[in-house]
């Protein structure tokens, strides 16, 4: 599309120069942008990468000329392939060190350090029309980069302005191009070159909404399916270290001070159980710093010929008092293989294989484990986004039946779950005096729970040095501390009392989003509480830890809009596949037939209700009744013998000559008012042939009374429309009317 001649880039006078040059440096600065939104290249590289490009923006907007000679240019690209290696080997790799892949991870930032600096060096030393084209290759090259590292909404938002650049910086060079290659060159005097740039803008707006709005017609109606593109390498870093067999005490409190979205549970509705959390792994072994699980053989979850696995514990007690829970999970990557549920999961469903399907689950190989401590987890310990769906049976609390529980807790609970490490003997001392006066195990431990949240403080940010004890330290001297430690706390306590207990760790519910009907469940969401067992009733939920404060308000509200897009986004575009064409296709279905119906009846009523008016009109205006047929037939007749059209076309003729710009005197007036005049003659016998010039026409014009007129409006005509020479728009008018007069004169 574009010419290889070298010409100078602070060339002015070829026309759009400055359209060109700054479509062309936006359309690079987004493709740089959406590399730096992706959130994934270290800070050096952003920041000397935004330097640069402002730099250089300013000073291309001034016209200086480029900073860089091509054989420097070329020099140093070929010095970057030497330390290309050290980037991938060393240097990104080192930034990448906490990912999932840090092979694939540090090759493939490594390659976009290059791509950048590619560009840069270009950009500072672009002079001709090839070197703009390979900008515009490089910054393609950049949103496919950035499409592997995101698939975030921020994306498509650049990706149209991207495609918006890019259409305008193609279509300048087009011109430009064109432009060079004429005879006579277009003027580049200000005002045409004001003219030239809105007309450009309009027009590569006009063709990028039109490319957006049949791309994405395209998009939704082709057949889709799932490729697999780089799926299994995700590059989301190892946060999840809380849900393993083995967590160190303080683990949750690190995965609290990331802000990420790690999961989105759609129930429809908010769920009234405020001990709704999303279960993750219970812990049994407490070792005074770690908490951990006993290996043992797990159970192997099969599904069912529907695709369903059934994860209840077959000891599990199921009151009949419980609440029915049915949810949509999309649980994000976040390299650990628990699969969260709400307590007492029934049944899942999902493509926990993560092998391409276009149905939602895989029975073939999806199956789950569940350890003894009901923990279910992933044995294909997938790195990719999973989508399941499931059912729970929410218990309810009875207080009456867990007061009068017994204590004969079976021999393999009591050896799992009241295991004590050595302990500071105030430890158990506390929890004696504690539970003093509760006579029952469910009143002891409703005793634990409400002395921790109402005596201790809920922080993150821990002071002091825990020493060999943290429990000990947390108990009797900060007093304050996160979740973690009150649960840690409250299990040690209750077993110090013989009470079977273990820590859980999972997900507080998160926020509910009343706009997409789904939990927003962030790192930050990460916690840990306490399951107590109690004979013929199960495990029961005690939470110990603090409420923290929750936030409303405008930036809360505008944050839900945001997510919900979020959703959306990743719902019908990222993982928009074949089922979705058929969902889509449905609710196309069902809501075409609907807006059907409604017009058809809309419109049926609105008939019955202008038949109702016009009869009612008539029986009061007997006159009308003749007058609305003679009205229709004048009408008819204006159609045929085309009155109507003329009426129009001279009311809008006389309006243009009228307005207000009238005055500048286009040609295209003077194209029109001629249009008219040939009219005019044509009614009246004077046809102008095909092979007739203006001038030889207005010649043939021989009767006196018109010849000097038609003469005068033909010079005028032609002068406008072949001189571009001014003319006088009222003159013409007036010659026109003399036409028209002359003309109903002679009958």
């Amino acid at each position: 599309m574009a010419s290889v001649a070298t010409s100078p880039v602070k060339d002015l006078s070829l026309p759009a120069e400055r359209f060109f040059r700054s479509s062309l440096f936006f359309l690079i600065f987004t493709s740089a942008g959406m590399l730096i939104s992706t959130d994934k290249l270290d800070a050096v590289t952003c920041v000397l990468t935004s330097g640069a490009l402002l730099y250089k923006g300013f000073r291309w907007w001034q016209g200086r000329p480029p900073e860089l000679s091509h054989r420097a240019a070329t020099w140093l690209v070929l010095a970057y392939l030497i330390f290309f290696p050290l980037d991938v080997i060393f240097f990104s790799r080192f930034y990448v060190a906490a990912s999932t892949n840090p092979g694939l991870y540090a090759a493939l930032l490594g390659a976009v350090h290059f791509l950048l600096f590619v560009m840069l060096v270009r950009l500072f030393s672009a002079r001709s029309d090839r070197d703009a084209v390979f900008l515009a290759m490089l910054a393609f090259a950049a949103v496919l980069a950035s499409a592997i590292l995101t698939v975030d909404t921020s994306f498509l938002i650049l990706f149209f302005i991207f495609l918006l650049f890019g259409v305008a910086t193609f279509v300048a060079m087009e011109l430009r191009r064109g432009a060079r290659g004429a005879i006579a060159p277009l003027d580049a005097h200000p005002a045409r070159e004001r003219q030239i740039t809105n007309a450009l803008g309009l027009a590569s707006l006009s063709v990028a909404l039109g490319a957006i709005a049949m791309g994405g017609a395209l998009f939704f109606f082709f057949p889709r399916f799932s490729a697999g593109y780089l799926g299994r390498a995700s590059m989301q870093p190892s946060l999840m270290t809380g849900f393993s067999e083995d967590v160190e005490l303080g683990a949750i409190g690190e995965i609290k001070k990331n802000s990420s979205v790690v999961m989105r549970v759609k129930t429809g509705k908010p769920v009234a159980d405020p001990l709704l959390r999303w279960r993750g792994i219970a812990l049994s072994t407490f070792e005074g710093k770690r908490w951990s699980t006993p290996h043992r053989r797990s159970a192997q979850l099969m599904p069912n010929a529907d695709g369903w696995i059934y994860v209840a514990d077959p000891a599990q007690f199921q009151d009949g008092s419980s609440a029915e829970l049915k949810y949509e999970i999309l649980l994000q990557p976040m390299a650990t293989d628990a699969i969260f549920a709400p307590v007492n999961a029934v049944s899942l469903q999902g493509n926990f294989a993560g092998e391409n399907s276009n149905s939602g689950w895989n029975g073939r190989r999806s199956y789950l484990l569940r350890d003894f401590t009901d923990s279910l987890s992933n044995p294909f310990h997938n790195y990719t986004p999973i989508r399941y769906y499931g059912f729970s049976r929410l218990p309810k609390v009875n207080p009456a039946k867990l007061k009068s529980a017994p204590a004969n807790y079976p021999n393999d609970i009591r050896a799992t779950y009241l295991q004590l490490p050595e302990l500071d003997p105030r430890i158990p001392e506390l929890s004696r005096s504690i539970t003093a006066r509760s006579p029952s195990a469910y009143e002891k431990a409703s005793a634990i729970e409400a002395y921790l949240r109402t005596r201790f403080t809920y922080s993150l940010k821990l002071t002091g040095k825990p020493g060999a004890d943290p429990l000990a330290h947390f108990l009797f001297e900060t007093r304050a501390g996160h979740c973690e430690y009150f649960a840690s706390a409250m299990t040690i306590m209750l077993r110090t009392l013989a009470i079977p207990a273990r820590e859980v760790n999972g997900f507080l519910p998160g926020e509910y989003n009343d706009l997409a009907g789904d939990y927003i469940v962030r790192a930050s969401d990460a916690h840990s509480w306490v399951e107590v067992y109690f004979p013929g009733y199960g495990w029961v939920t005690f939470d110990p830890t603090p409420a923290a404060p929750e936030e409303f308000g405008l930036m809360s509200r505008l944050g839900k809009y945001l997510d919900w897009m979020e959703l959306s986004w990743n719902e019908w575009v990222i993982n928009y596949d074949f089922a979705h064409q058929v969902q889509m296709a449905q609710l196309v279905q069902r809501g075409t037939r609907n807006w059907a119906e409604s017009a058809r009846a809309w419109f049926a009523a609105e008939q019955r209700k202008g038949k109702r008016w016009i009869r009612s009109w008539l029986s009061r205006s007997g006159a009308v009744t003749f007058a609305v047929p003679l009205g229709m037939i004048l009408l008819l007749v204006a159609l045929r013998y085309g009155l109507l059209q003329s009426a129009i076309r001279r009311l809008r003729l006389q309006w243009q000559v009228r307005a207000a710009d009238a005055a500048q005197a286009n040609p295209q007036l003077a194209t029109r008012m001629y249009d008219e005049l040939l009219r005019v003659l044509q009614r009246r016998g004077f046809a102008r042939r095909a092979s007739q010039t203006p001038l030889e026409f207005s010649a043939g014009v021989t009767e006196p009374a018109l010849a000097s007129v038609v003469g005068e409006f033909t010079r005028a005509y032609g002068d406008a429309r072949f001189g571009a020479a001014p003319f006088d728009v009222t003159r013409l008018r007036q010659l026109l009317d003399q036409v028209r007069a002359t003309l109903r004169s002679r009958g």
